[in-house]
């Protein structure tokens, strides 16, 4: 009885994290067939569930989408979190602000990943391609010191082996090979209670 309860619990939790994961990736999946032009233009937009127009977007509104897609809202979560701890999030540093924006503080990668280490688990960044599962959320850092956000698909390249991942980093939402091409900076498994 003792062996059905801890197995009943196991199976049920992996269960319920692999669901929203696949979930995700499904539809961060769904992303790539959305003809979307490159423009990280500031926006006023509606709040909650707030989005700049749907032909438009960068890297981190794949994340956005994707999450909103399994009824996740990353920007009233973003905002809530830092207008509570504002100190803790980059925004003065890197954009010298002094207060939230609930317009652009969750299209930002570096917020999104203060966010995510936060409320997620921050795991440790790896050239194992086998550490990188369905659903997981990587940061880059790409030429010019620019960072770069993606989700971490189930399909893995036919030549590398390595996990495909889903990103926006100019010509749209993709699916490719390019987990190792650029200098990861954050590994992220995020999976809220829905």
């Amino acid at each position: 009885m003792k062996f059905l309860l801890i197995f009943t619990i196991f199976y049920s939790h992996n269960l319920f994290g692999s669901s929203i994961a696949s979930d995700l990736v499904n539809a961060a999946i769904e992303r790539t067939r959305h003809q979307v032009e490159y423009d990280g233009s500031y926006h006023a937009i509606s709040y909650p569930n707030g989005d700049v127009p749907s032909n438009i977007g960068v890297c981190t509104d794949v994340i956005i989408r994707s999450y909103r897609a399994i009824g996740v809202d990353l920007q009233a979560l973003v905002h809530e979190d830092m207008a509570k701890n504002f100190s803790l999030y980059p925004s003065k540093r890197i954009w010298g602000l002094s207060t939230t924006d609930k317009n652009i503080d969750h299209r930002r990668v570096p917020n999104l990943q203060t966010y995510f280490t936060r409320h997620g688990n921050s795991l440790q960044i790896s050239l194992d391609k086998d550490s990188y599962l369905a659903g997981d959320i990587v940061t880059w850092s790409l030429a010019g010191n620019l960072p770069h956000i993606g989700v971490v698909s189930n399909k893995v390249s036919d030549i590398t082996g390595n996990p495909l991942i889903v990103h926006n980093i100019g010509a749209g939402p993709t699916l490719e090979d390019m987990l190792f091409s650029y200098k990861i900076t954050g590994h992220y498994r995020y999976t809220p209670e829905l």
